[in-house]
């Protein structure tokens, strides 16, 4: 069985974020990168199916050199070898034109299985995940929260609102992408770091890849970010709770909430 997982590196959690100069995106000169939560999920789970039976889990991302760290950190977690794609086209492209370069290594690779996160930390638009299924023609399933693989299909329980759960059979070759909490992370052992070295990571350019900068060129362009204003304050009820109740209600009402 080949799984195929892609990842997506991103600002660490507790990094400080300032908008650029620019004013359309955050500085990230200083700042530190990790691989995406959901991400981490994801590939769990992959090693996991992996380490009940025969498996090759392969890890794809895109970005700059500084990108490679993950893939080694993925490497060290179990990944058998990696995919970069480094291209200059790809700076700045949005969901779409990731799903096509993600599309265009699936093509190449032939997985059984493709796993991404539900979404990523940094742009949470959750796109990625569909449009790479559609591209490639798979049955899919978004937000998994358990999955559990048998022969030619996988069954997975999916997150909907309210606390309750699908069940979902998808026959293989299919994709998933998985929920935050879905499992228990593993950490890259020594070992697993120093075995990392040795593993195959391939670089790909876009042409590599089998396409041309117009293909994956932005459709969206984010035209500015900033901070929210502030606001003019919060106003504190004074009296009893049956008194400040009443207020509340007489708040809501006058604002139409209610």
């Amino acid at each position: 069985m080949k799984i195929l997982v892609c990842l997506k590196q991103v600002p660490h959690k507790d990094a400080r974020l300032d908008i650029a100069g620019h004013g359309t995106w955050i500085d990230d000169a200083n700042l530190k990168f990790e691989i995406n939560d959901y991400d981490n999920y994801a590939l769990e789970a992959a090693l996991r199916i992996k380490d009940a039976g025969e498996a090759e889990v392969i890890v794809a991302t895109i970005g700059p050199d500084r990108v490679v760290q993950s893939l080694r950190t993925a490497l060290g977690m179990g990944a058998d070898r990696a995919v970069h794609v480094k291209d200059e086209a790809l700076e700045g492209s949005d969901s779409l034109g990731v799903a096509k370069s993600l599309a265009a290594i699936a093509a190449q690779e032939s997985p059984d299985l493709i796993l991404t996160g539900l979404m990523s930390d940094d742009a949470n638009y959750g796109l990625t995940g569909p449009m790479l299924a559609e591209l490639s023609g798979l049955p899919h399933a978004t937000g998994i929260v358990s999955c559990e693989h048998a022969g030619e299909s996988i069954t997975v329980e999916r997150e909907l609102e309210g606390g309750a759960l699908e069940v979902v059979e998808l026959p293989l070759p299919a994709l998933v992408t998985v929920q935050t909490g879905m499992n228990e992370v593993r950490y890259a052992s020594l070992k697993g770091i120093m075995q990392a070295k040795k593993k195959p990571l391939e670089t790909k350019s876009v042409a590599d890849l089998g396409l041309q900068a117009s293909d994956v060129a932005p459709k969206v362009t984010i035209e500015k970010i900033y901070m929210p204003p502030k606001g003019e304050g919060a106003e504190i009820l004074q009296g009893s709770a049956a008194e400040v109740s009443q207020q509340l209600v007489t708040k809501i009402k006058e604002l139409g909430l209610l």
